[in-house]
C-alpha cells in the first residue's frame, strides 16, 4: 500500500448520516474478486440515473468539490461486512473519510486497505461541513503520526486516534504479509529460542 504520514487536501462533504456499504458499493458489483475499478461504481445508485448518466446534484459529479478527504455524515459504513466498500473508497481517490461515528467493521477494512477513518466529534464534524460550504477550496492538513487534523485559515485543530498497530502499517505502506516481512528477524530469533528451551527442558 501507499505510505501515508501527512496530507493536505481540499474536502468533498457529504453530509448525509448512516451510509451504508450497500450504498458506497451495491451489492451488483460485487463479482470482481481484485481491487481495482470499483471507484467508478461508488455511490453508484446516488451518482448515476437510470441510463447510467451522472446525476448534476450528487456531490461527486460538482467539479467545484474534489480532493482526497471525504467528510461524511454520523454513522458511516454501516451495514453488511463487504470489503468492497473501502476498495471503492480507496479506488476513487479517497485517502481519508472523516465522520463522527464509523461502523466498526468498516473501520477495520479501510485501515487494511490504506484508507484512514478519522473519528471527531459532532462539533467538529458540523464545523468542517460549515467550513467547506463557505469556502470549497478549503484545506484540510491530516498528520497521521501526531495523530491531528487542522483546517488551514480557521480555528479548529483536533486529535484523532488510531490502533497503534494500523497506525505503524499505514505509515510504513504495510499489509499484513508486508509487517510479517518487516520482524522476519524477531520471528526467527523467537523460533530458534523456542526449539532451544524444548532441547533443554527434554
Amino acid at each position: 500500500m501507499k505510505k501515508f504520514e501527512t496530507l493536505t487536501s481540499t474536502m468533498v462533504p457529504l453530509n448525509i448520516e448512516d451510509i451504508d456499504t450497500d450504498q458506497i458499493i451495491p451489492a451488483r458489483f460485487l463479482k470482481a474478486t481484485t481491487r481495482e475499478g470499483f471507484g467508478k461504481n461508488l455511490f453508484s445508485d446516488w451518482r448515476y440515473d437510470k441510463e447510467g448518466k451522472p446525476k448534476a446534484d450528487f456531490i461527486l459529479n460538482d467539479a467545484n468539490y474534489k480532493g482526497e478527504v471525504l467528510v461524511a455524515g454520523k454513522n458511516f459504513g454501516c451495514g453488511s461486512s463487504r470489503e468492497h466498500a473501502a476498495w471503492a473508497i480507496a479506488d476513487y481517490g479517497f485517502r481519508v473519510v472523516i465522520s463522527s461515528f464509523f461502523a466498526d467493521i468498516f473501520k477495520n477494512n479501510a485501515l487494511n486497505n490504506g484508507v484512514l477513518p478519522v473519528q471527531v466529534s459532532q462539533q467538529v464534524l458540523d464545523q468542517l461541513f460549515l467550513e467547506i460550504k463557505k469556502n470549497k477550496d478549503v484545506r484540510l492538513t491530516v498528520n497521521l503520526p501526531e495523530q491531528f487534523i487542522e483546517l488551514q485559515g480557521a480555528s479548529l485543530k483536533e486529535r484523532f486516534e488510531i490502533n497503534a498497530h494500523k497506525k505503524t502499517y499505514l505509515i510504513n505502506g504495510f499489509d499484513d504479509i508486508d509487517y510479517l516481512l518487516s520482524i522476519k528477524d524477531k520471528i526467527v530469533a523467537y523460533e530458534e529460542k523456542s526449539k532451544y528451551l524444548k532441547i533443554v527442558k527434554s
